[in-house]
């Protein structure tokens, strides 16, 4: 039986994340080289200090420091032995201009001039950069110095998810590890250098992984203004206990209960409907008004509510070649699991077509067809079964996210299908199966 080579890792550029890398790389057990440009920080961190606050980060330092952690002088020296070559310098943001990616440039430049065609090395980006980047940029870049990805050398993004005051934690205990795969090689070299994390580790593309750096921390920037919005129409109103009200809104079991369901909330569709939602949200927003406060994030949400139900009939139209096409409405209900279509995405998205001049409209749902029927005066026909809507359709539209709708992933005929609550996602469903199943 052979052995299998341990990966040497190469990281340049260390500030937070790079040190936090290159440190936690060491801890698992990886002969790690470091190189950051600033001759000052090399410095420091020879004489064992690191030159930011991170509970952990020090010790490690001391422990690591001359044995399988080394701190280099040149680039070309930290690159020489490495397999894989993690990039962690900044791209700071820039008014007008975005993300300031001149030292991220700069550095695959510099590696691209000191590589060899005949030892491969996979260039693994950490640092966060606009989705697109990888394929768009990087690549070609690569390949103006005449290197072959997937060939002379590798690509891969590798976002980092760390928390200040925390990050030695994150980083040996990721929540889940994701690869943005460009070449499959480097993919795999990376999966092995994870393999001590027992994390999920997750192979996409650099477009998703590069796209979910800035979902994440957008989804707590989100997070954070609401709670802050919220304080203020709070104070704005008076005798409201704020901090009191917050802990008991945490007391809901979607947020912290078994099982917690939260994540459910945060997963795209084409709208919220039903009579909660849409009549509390204008009513706070209203309410915010009357004591002298501009709701500005509530106002936002009941605008998109209404621009994601355009946006899915955009889709529908862009998709037609002539309006006299049948076009199936999957769901009327405004979720699954009732038969309340007050307030329905599929009413909205329903009459946008008619007002687009679609009137070869038909529908289906388990429960709602007669209470929607009711409800609405639609000139749409109702259909009896799943199988009758599709056989009949030239495009479905799944409206309402149904478990029977999932039997539409495995659709092998010609029907064209619009999944507005992107419930088809196979490789989803086998991450969330085994996701549960490795961690219990």
């Amino acid at each position: 039986m052979t052995d299998i080579k341990q990966p040497v890792i190469a990281v340049i550029g260390l500030g937070f994340v790079g040190l936090a890398a290159a440190l936690g790389f060491t801890e698992k057990g990886y002969k790690v080289y470091a190189f950051d440009i600033d001759e000052r920080k090399r410095t420091s961190l020879q004489q064992g200090k690191i030159p930011f606050y991170e509970p952990d980060m020090e010790e490690a330092l001391s422990t690591h420091l001359n044995l399988d952690f080394d701190i280099c002088e040149s680039m070309e020296e930290a690159i020489f032995e490495a397999d894989l070559i993690f990039i962690c310098v900044g791209t700071p943001y820039e008014e007008e201009k975005g993300l300031d990616m001149s030292s991220l440039i700069s550095v695959i430049h510099d590696i691209s001039r000191l590589m060899n065609c005949n030892d491969f090395k996979g260039i693994v980006v950490k640092s966060t950069i606009p989705p697109g980047t990888m394929r768009s940029t990087l690549k070609p870049l690569l390949e103006s110095h005449g290197l072959e990805v997937g060939r002379d050398v590798g690509l891969a993004y590798n976002p980092e998810f760390l928390r200040e005051g925390s990050a030695w934690e994150d980083f040996l205990k990721p929540d889940r590890i994701i690869i943005g795969e460009v070449d499959s090689r480097t993919a795999r070299l990376i999966e092995q250098v994870y393999s001590p994390f027992e994390s999920p580790c997750v192979r996409v593309s650099p477009e998703t992984a590069e796209y979910l750096k800035y979902a994440s921390n957008a989804l707590l920037a989100t997070l954070i203004s609401f709670a802050n919005e919220q304080a203020m129409i709070a104070e704005s109103i008076g005798d409201i206990d704020i901090p009191q009200m917050f802990n008991l809104l945490h007391m809901d079991k979607r947020w912290s209960g078994s099982p917690a369901g939260m994540s459910n909330y945060v997963y795209p569709g084409c709208g919220f409907g039903g009579y909660c939602l849409p009549k509390d949200t204008l009513a706070l927003t209203h309410t915010a008004i009357q004591y002298g406060h501009k709701a500005k994030l509530l106002e936002a949400v009941m605008e998109l509510n209404q621009d994601i139900a355009d946006f899915t009939a955009e889709q529908i139209i862009g998709l037609l070649k002539h309006r006299d096409e049948q076009i199936g409405i999957l769901g009327l209900s405004f979720k699954p699991g009732s038969d309340d279509v007050r307030n329905s995405p599929a009413a909205r998205i329903i009459q946008l077509l008619l007002d687009e001049g679609c009137t070869n409209l038909t529908a289906y749902d388990p429960i709602a067809m007669s209470t929607f029927r009711n409800h609405y005066d639609f000139p749409i026909r109702m259909m009896n079964s799943l199988n009758e809507i599709t056989v009949g359709s030239d495009i479905c539209v799944i409206v309402t996210a149904w478990p029977e709708f999932q039997s539409l992933a495995y659709n092998t005929s010609v029907i064209q299908i619009v999944d507005a609550r992107y419930m088809l996602d196979i490789n989803k469903t086998y991450f969330k199966e085994n996701y549960t199943r490795k961690n219990g």
